[in-house]
């Protein structure tokens, strides 16, 4: 295993999108570790706050970078070597940590869980502590921290151009999944050779939802496993914690995303415990929990878990 560092920078990053056309900023080989720093948000949500620290290629990607309006600033992508379409990324989340002392959360009028509720623009920049890692909201809650990337995705098929990355796809992108923090693992197809990684949109707290369209979002420093998965044929996410099992699933109507997760799920089952489809579809009645991913990128999101325990009890 080697260990590589991937920081941001206007070279490093794209902003807004996903293609299947970009240059690896960074090669890797299969089982290798790699640091990735990922930088938030456009010049309007900056503090102008002395004790703030913004790190200074945000300024320089602001400056430098091309951006598809609106969208998030992501770095990479990362090519693993050997991965080919068809295949499986397999991404182990080591570490997560913050890269700044504070965050920022906006309501915008029109968009969110609620468009037609709120009609100004408010926007909070949040201190985050990262001793006690808790962010101090303005009405005294000191709210705890759990850090996570909202955006992890593997290129587009090259057929789709160049994507916004507000919406999530299958091939990942912004799953906003407060679920893939340190010690979980995310499945992503590979849809392009090299699989090409990108991620951003650090979050520093949200909750499932997401309604207001914003979590706190911040610079994240992530530590993640890039391993390629022949052995594994999976065409849309999936993701794995220490503890549950997960399927997920995107789509405007927050139905159809239960039936595909359910469905997903059903499958999985299947292959981990080899239950037919009336027994996988009874267990998920009786142990499975259907979650609200978030309900605010265009394709909402549902995300099915079922803990392992349950799943591999007896055998």
């Amino acid at each position: 295993m080697q260990h590589h560092h991937l920081r941001a920078s206007p070279e490093t990053c794209h902003w807004g999108f996903f293609d299947a056309s970009l240059k690896p900023a960074m090669v890797v080989a299969s089982g290798d570790e790699v640091t990735i720093d990922s930088i938030s948000g456009g010049p309007d949500v900056l503090p102008r706050e002395a004790q703030f620290y913004i790190p200074p290629e945000l300024k320089e990607v602001h400056a430098r970078c091309e951006r598809m309006v609106p969208g998030h600033i992501l770095t990479g992508p990362v090519a693993v070597e050997g991965a080919e379409p068809g295949d499986v990324l397999e991404i182990e989340i080591l570490d997560i940590r913050l890269r700044q002392n504070w965050g920022y959360n906006m309501i915008r009028p029109l968009a969110g869980t609620l468009p037609d509720d709120f009609h100004e623009v408010r926007l909070l920049n949040i201190p985050l502590d990262k001793e006690r890692m808790v962010g101090k909201l303005p009405w005294g809650l000191d709210l705890p921290l759990a850090p996570f990337f909202g955006v992890m995705g593997t290129a587009p098929p090259p057929a789709w151009g160049r994507i916004t990355s507000i919406v999530p796809r299958a091939m990942g992108g912004n799953l906003d999944n407060k679920e893939l923090t340190p010690g979980a693992k995310l499945f992503l197809p590979v849809f392009v050779p090299g699989a090409l990684f990108s991620c951003g949109d650090g979050h520093a707290a949200q909750g499932d939802g997401e309604v207001c369209i914003t979590a706190i979002e911040t610079a994240l420093r992530g530590k993640f496993i890039l391993r390629l998965r022949k052995d594994l044929r999976f065409t849309y996410p999936r993701a794995e914690t220490a503890t549950h099992y997960m399927t997920m699933a995107m789509d405007p109507d927050l139905d159809q995303c239960v039936v595909k997760a359910l469905r997903d799920m059903i499958v999985l089952l299947g292959e981990k415990r080899n239950l037919s489809r009336e027994d996988a579809y009874t267990l998920c009645s009786l142990a499975a929990d259907l979650r609200v991913t978030q309900t605010v990128n265009g394709s909402k999101g549902i995300h099915c878990m079922i803990a392992k325990s349950i799943v591999h009890a007896g055998m």
